[in-house]
């Protein structure tokens, strides 16, 4: 309706024959007796505003866009890891929880998330993991539409296929988590952790891999080589803290295995952020002159076939 309009009050004031306006429409109002018009002093005419009004609402502002999902989920987990570490310290006193064990002395996020801050918990995780999800989506949307830089072969498809049902399984296991508690329903409650760990974690993985084909193929795009590098060393970096979590849970070193938790936790957040860099090039492509063109089913497989000769 506002385009209709736009067009419709353009159309209006080009009919006329204004002479000056600092708006489009280059309007002079009558001189005034005694008094002469200057076009300095003019002031605009009433259409003109009504015109830079309607195109300034329409112009959706960079801050409203897709990367907004991954700052809002983003920010979301990091006040929760910091809403609870500093309750815990602050105004418990690091006090011990029932569900820690007993030579523990640093809590787990489970252990306080199993107290009285469940409800911002649950809460936090439910909308980093919706958000986190909403920036999945939209990454793979955007693609599509030639938004973003497109797939080029249908392999690159796949992973990022993949990619969004792997972190759909982790989006299950972090809500899950939340809400079946340590020390409750114990069992349960590291299940769902492996899942929220492996899923978004083979998410990656599958995600990288897509990136690694996308900026090899299109070498003037440098925030593809930007986003695989991060997303590579998030994948380094939080595998070898896994497995020295793993191996600090197996010996029962609880305290040393509850820090490296929250680092891991903490990191988690980088790679959340990392989608502002995938979805940003969005906001230039609004206009769609100026999107990406989407290669046909034959036009992959020809771009396949001259990359596996070129192999």
């Amino acid at each position: 309706h506002r385009k209709s309009l736009l067009k419709f009050i353009q159309a209006r004031v080009d009919s006329n024959t204004h002479s000056f306006c600092s708006y489009p429409c280059g309007w002079r109002p009558p001189p005034s007796p005694g008094r002469i018009n200057t076009s300095v002093n003019a002031p605009p005419h009433p259409a003109c505003i009504t015109i830079a009004f309607i195109s300034f609402t329409m112009k959706r502002p960079a801050f409203i866009s897709y990367w907004a999902f991954p700052i809002i989920s983003g920010l979301v987990w990091l006040g929760m890891l910091l809403g609870m570490l500093l309750s815990w310290i602050i105004d418990e006193n690091s006090r011990h929880y029932d569900t820690m064990s007993e030579r523990a002395t640093i809590a787990y996020i489970s252990n306080i998330g199993a107290d009285r801050l469940q409800p911002l918990f649950i809460t936090g995780c439910t909308l980093t993991a919706v958000f986190l999800d909403a920036a999945f989506i939209a990454e793979r949307w955007l693609r599509h539409k030639g938004r973003l830089v497109p797939n080029s072969s249908k392999g690159e498809k796949a992973l990022s296929i993949l990619s969004l049902l792997f972190a759909a399984v982790g989006t299950v296991g972090l809500i899950c988590l939340s809400i079946f508690k340590t020390g409750t329903h114990g069992r349960l409650h590291w299940v769902f952790l492996a899942l929220f760990i492996i899923g978004y974690l083979i998410s990656a993985i599958f995600l990288c891999w897509e990136y690694q084909r996308l900026q090899y193929k299109n070498r003037d795009f440098p925030e593809l080589r930007l986003s695989f590098w991060i997303k590579l060393t998030f994948i380094i970096v939080e595998l070898g803290l896994l497995i020295a979590f793993g191996a600090c849970s197996r010996t029962r070193n609880t305290n040393a295995a509850a820090v490296l938790e929250w680092i891991i936790s903490f990191i988690f957040s980088f790679y959340v952020f990392s989608f502002v860099i995938d979805l940003w090039p969005a906001v230039e492509t609004k206009d769609p002159s100026k999107r990406h063109k989407k290669l046909t089913e034959r036009e992959m497989e020809e771009a396949a076939s001259i990359s596996n000769n070129s192999n």
